[in-house]
């Protein structure tokens, strides 16, 4: 076996799938279950009756849209710049109610994922053909280095589904760090934050009885057989959840059932697995409004306004630069 150094990787796929799978304790990255089958999966998860997130923001969403498209709108127009735009159902509750308005707007969707953004682009075309779309496909690490570009007239960066509970709370402060560094004054981020409530409630919205979730974490190991040529027998691994009441934070993992060894072609890897050794898939982090003002006091931001549902299980803030 090669080490690290010694190979050429033909994607970054490939060069994380390395790094992941020759760590201890192994890890894969959760942004590559996004591949067609990945977002299809995931469309049926935010469909299940478990997983609260969807809805409860999409109440929100509803409930108080007039107010937060006033809070977007801007005599100079704004552009509406979303970072993980996914099919965009939510987000079309505020697009149509700058519509009706008559706000000038343009509306950027940006995600690693061509095949949900070509999706949603077709979607607008037939729902709200009169909204202006520019597509952006890519990571959101990769996007805010592009964000300052946009500086002729107002933005309003977007990040819904609670994306930012797939990072650490020091990854978060960079994230939103650099989302700072790219906001001017009269910006303004609107980002949503699962709170911490029920633990029982959030373990069944992650560990669903139909296997969904199961199959969604399981769909890395089916791209690296698949792009990789390697060899792991889905069926070897169980899908398993934590939740930590106390630091807030939900972890995945595909934890092998039996001693085993399973090998990656393209990357001349094997991999060998204990019995009972496990990958952390996943992370999802939930949040009080302590640690959102302690995130945002680090990233140099303020907390302008917030709006959550009627259980208090879900958050939309606002924030600007300090």
């Amino acid at each position: 076996m090669k080490n690290e150094s010694q190979i050429t990787f033909q994607s970054a796929f490939a060069e994380d799938t390395y790094k992941g799978l020759s760590s201890y304790p192994k890890f894969l990255y959760s942004k590559y279950i996004y591949d067609e089958k990945g977002d299809k999966l995931f469309q049926q998860i935010m469909d299940m009756p478990e997983y609260y997130l969807t809805s409860c923001e999409f109440d929100i969403l509803e409930m108080n849209a007039p107010e937060i498209a006033d809070s977007f709108q801007h005599p100079e127009g704004v552009d509406l710049i979303e970072l993980g735009a996914g099919d965009g159902k939510k987000t079309k509750v505020l697009l149509k109610e700058l519509l009706k308005k008559e706000y000038d707007f343009q509306y950027l969707p940006v995600d690693i994922s061509q095949h949900a953004l070509d999706d949603l682009q077709q979607s607008l075309k037939k729902e709200l053909p009169a909204v202006k779309v520019k597509p952006q496909q890519g990571t959101y690490f990769k996007t805010l280095e592009k964000l300052s570009e946009y500086n002729s007239r107002k933005k309003v960066i977007l990040v819904l589904g609670s994306n930012i509970g797939n990072l650490s709370h020091k990854e978060a402060v960079n994230f939103l760090k650099n989302i700072q560094t790219a906001m001017s004054k009269e910006d303004m981020l609107f980002m949503g934050f699962d709170q911490k409530k029920d633990p029982q409630v959030i373990l069944n919205a992650y560990n669903d009885e139909s296997g969904i979730t199961a199959a969604f974490n399981k769909n890395l190991l089916e791209r690296i057989n698949r792009e990789l040529e390697a060899n792991f027998d889905l069926d070897a691994f169980r899908h398993w959840e934590t939740y930590d009441p106390e630091t807030g934070t939900a972890k995945s993992f595909l934890v092998s059932e039996t001693a085993q060894t399973v090998r990656i072609k393209s990357l001349e890897l094997e991999v060998k697995f204990d019995k009972w050794e496990s990958i952390h898939t996943e992370i999802s982090q939930k949040y009080d409004d302590h640690i959102v003002q302690w995130l945002a006091d680090n990233a140099g931001l303020v907390i302008e306004n917030d709006f959550h549902d009627v259980a208090n299980c879900y958050k939309n803030y606002i924030f600007r630069r300090k």
